[in-house]
């Protein structure tokens, strides 16, 4: 399994450091699967929230699974800026119509729904967006920390990424090796890890 996480400036360094933490182990444990940051659309420096400066020299390609972070919703940059943008919003369609698994870590989801992808589906996003969220034709699932509508799965904030990523390595490969990455990070799920 191909797995990129799409970073942008302004993204929140949980949303996408947590699942990646996760993934990156459990791509040690199960052959074929890879996960990395990528940017966007041009390769070169993004700049977390925080301040944390990653140089990525990949972009956005073909994976089986991209999960996307939030971050900046409602301050205008970050999620909301790349939402507004545009160009992650519809490449994310063109791979969700090609079968890509689209996951999102807090507002991220609000990316997702700029590009469609949450309109009369299941999903949550952080509490301060929720209102936003559902006002997009999502069905919002308030309360939750992980909402799996099969190719589309949100987690809701920042720390949620971590479930989210648990939950994915159980779902797409056993909860044993989910389990085992959740020990070695020293983290205790919040979300039943079980195959689907």
């Amino acid at each position: 399994m191909r797995i990129e996480i799409v970073v942008f400036d302004g993204f929140d360094d949980l949303d996408a450091f947590g699942p990646h933490e996760v993934l990156s182990h459990a791509t040690k444990r199960l052959d074929g699967w890879s996960s990395t940051l990528v940017a966007v659309d041009t390769p070169g420096p993004v700049r977390s929230a925080h301040g944390v400066v990653v140089d990525l020299d990949a972009v956005l390609g073909t994976p089986d699974l991209v999960v996307v972070p939030g971050g900046g919703w409602h301050s205008g940059r970050g999620a909301r800026a790349e939402a507004e943008r545009g160009v992650l919003p519809r490449r994310l369609a063109e791979l969700a119509g090609r079968g890509t698994i689209v996951a999102s870590v807090c507002t991220g989801a609000m990316i997702l729904a700029a590009a469609g992808l949450t309109a009369g589906r299941p999903a949550v996003t952080h509490a301060s967006a929720l209102d936003d969220l559902e006002a997009s034709g999502a069905l919002v699932r308030r309360g939750e920390r992980v909402v799996d509508d099969g190719t589309l799965v949100t987690a809701g904030g920042v720390t949620s990424g971590i479930d989210l990523a648990l939950h994915l390595v159980a779902r797409e490969a056993d909860p044993a090796t989910a389990r085992a990455v959740a020990g070695h990070i020293e983290y205790t799920p919040q979300v039943a890890l079980a195959a689907a």
